[in-house]
């Protein structure tokens, strides 16, 4: 019963027939393994009513990118958009008076629908140093601002400084005006994708190691000396620090499909995943194309293939699975190389022969047969993971909403929180100057704003960490927060890391993690007066749907207190 659905599932999400028979040929579905039972069960174990956590963890956006005027938009085009009278002051481009008042060479320009799929700017470690400017935020034009790129992307001069309002990001606005967001959440640290996933789960970026992609995912074997895109600044073992986008080692469809042959990044040390192993709580990372679309049984190389692609609103076709938005292929202790599918759905979020590591198409089995992990992390297909020059705004939503609106209708939602959170800022514009609280003092990688700030010494001293760099948004929609409400409390990726080990009491990483100096999350929940309502929303307009009060199930949580106010379109 799992296999049928689940190829029916991967053939209808996936748009092609040879994941399914990839999956046919390759693995025999049995039972759940004996490890998964024999390990007590301390999920629903938690410090607060949340006993399901879900992070979706999106790309390349800052705060000013997609609400820099909120809740305010112009309603000349796409989705109608009306706040309610009683949203709380936002810190936005608004605000600040820096939306026509702007220190940089252009001044911010709405973006419309229309424009919804642009030019990637430059996020890497340096430029988004260089366009701080040592706190001025006044050279984001010459550091970042990718102003010309091939049609079908839009491109126009200071593109960086460009922001999209309730019009375009419209589930997002109504997702904050329903449920709660921060205006002060943090990039950990400057740089990209890879850096802003270590920080997630880990809290780490040093420990790198650089590997030889033709020594296999299983046990391979470092490179002879460093190599400088993946490691920055290795001590004399070769160990380091990351601070670009290198393929993790433990992943079979690392380098494109080991076709190249740039190093592979492996990381040392523990990650959350090891932790709540420890602790007897289940979880998964979830992952649009982590399905092979050839096992690495059928392939000719012995690695599996990740082949699957999805459309996006421009028609661009899109590989779905990206390596390096996988922060758990850089762990041994958590990667499941040859992209194996679990043993049974019952398996989910227990360790067997996937470890951990899934298809997303498994996490909506789950939703649907109310078996979710207590901790999930989820990645959608890349079209719609709303990086720039690949995915958009518009694609981002359907997924956003889509999702949501499952889980908001399932048995375990009265217990459930969704984290939305990015992984970086993509190079975009944002007005509010970062307070870098962990510093370092390799001039060779590093701008004054970093060299000149003292590392701390509760996250290890480790080099090219220097952070935070930009703020980025961060919503939680739970029955559990307050509605409206605009939490203040500077946090960044590791807080959420700190919400899971607080939550379920599994203890901090250590050696230096960014989880012992994180924020916390708890602003953005209210435990005592639970909302008893779901709000769903279109998944095309991102406009609300319908309010309705929570379900119940017997056997199963259920939501507290008065139905909230009904939302806003």
């Amino acid at each position: 019963m799992f296999q049928k659905a689940r190829l029916k599932r991967l053939g209808i999400a996936g748009g092609a027939l040879a994941v399914a028979a990839g999956f046919a040929v390759a693995t025999a579905f049995a039972a759940a393994p004996a490890d998964a039972h024999e390990t007590p069960n301390n999920s629903a174990h938690t410090t607060t009513p949340i006993k399901h956590l879900v992070v979706i963890f999106d790309e390349n956006v800052s705060f000013d990118h997609y609400f820099g005027t909120y809740p305010n938009a112009a309603n000349t085009d796409g989705t109608k958009f009306t706040a309610s009278k009683s949203t709380p002051k936002v810190n936005t481009l608004v605000t600040s008076g820096t939306l026509k008042n702007n220190p940089n060479q252009y001044q911010p320009t709405r973006l419309t629908p229309a424009q919804a799929d642009t030019c990637d700017q430059n996020h890497g470690y340096l430029p988004e140093q260089k366009a701080v400017d040592g706190g001025k935020m006044d050279l984001f034009v010459q550091s970042t601002s990718v102003d010309k790129c091939a049609a079908p992307l839009y491109s126009a001069p200071g593109l960086a400084m460009d922001y999209y309002d309730g019009n375009t990001v419209t589930g997002l606005w109504n997702y904050a005006q329903n449920y709660a967001m921060s205006d002060n959440s943090w990039d950990a640290t400057f740089g990209p994708s890879t850096p802003g996933a270590l920080n997630l789960i880990s809290g780490q970026t040093h420990g790198v190691t650089s590997y030889d992609p033709t020594s296999g995912t299983t046990n391979p074997k470092a490179t002879a000396t460093p190599d400088s895109y993946t490691v920055v600044d290795p001590n004399a073992k070769g160990v380091g620090t990351v601070t670009n986008d290198p393929d993790p080692v433990y992943d079979d469809c690392a380098d494109s499909n080991h076709t190249s042959t740039n190093a592979l990044a492996g990381l040392s040390g523990k990650n959350v995943g090891d932790l709540l192993n420890a602790k007897g709580v289940t979880w998964g990372w979830f992952q649009g194309g982590f399905a092979p679309t050839t096992t690495a049984k059928a392939s000719s190389t012995g690695y599996a293939v990740c082949g699957t692609t999805h459309t996006n609103v421009s028609g661009t076709s899109v590989v779905d699975y990206s390596p390096h938005h996988n922060p758990f292929a850089y762990y041994k202790s958590t990667s499941n190389p040859h992209h194996l599918p679990p043993s049974s759905e019952k398996a989910i979020g227990h360790t067997d022969q996937a470890n951990h590591q899934y298809d997303l198409s498994d996490f909506y089995d789950t939703v649907q047969d109310g078996n979710i992990p207590a901790v999930s992390f989820l990645k959608a297909p890349e079209y719609q993971d709303g990086h720039a020059s690949y995915s958009d705004p518009i694609d981002e939503q359907t997924f956003l909403v889509n999702t949501i609106n499952k889980l908001e209708q399932s048995p375990e939602w009265s217990s459930t929180a969704v984290v939305i959170s990015y992984d970086d800022s993509d190079g975009w514009y944002d007005h509010v100057a970062p307070k870098i609280t962990n510093g370092s003092t390799d001039t060779a990688n590093n701008t004054t704003i970093c060299t000149t700030a003292a590392k701390n010494p509760a996250n290890g001293g480790y080099e090219d960490r220097c952070g935070p760099s930009q703020r980025l948004p961060l919503l939680v929609i739970s029955p559990y927060t307050k509605a409206n409400s605009v939490d203040h409390t500077a946090t960044s990726q590791p807080s959420i890391l700190k919400f899971v080990e607080d939550n379920w009491s599994t203890g901090r990483i250590g050696d230096g993690s960014f989880d012992k100096t994180a924020g916390s999350l708890n602003g953005l929940f209210d435990f005592q007066h639970p909302q008893n309502r779901s709000v769903l929303l279109d998944p095309k307009t991102g406009a609300v749907s319908k309010v309705v009060p929570i379900k119940t199930w017997p056997g199963r949580g259920h939501g507290h207190g008065k139905p909230g106010k009904p939302g806003h379109k």
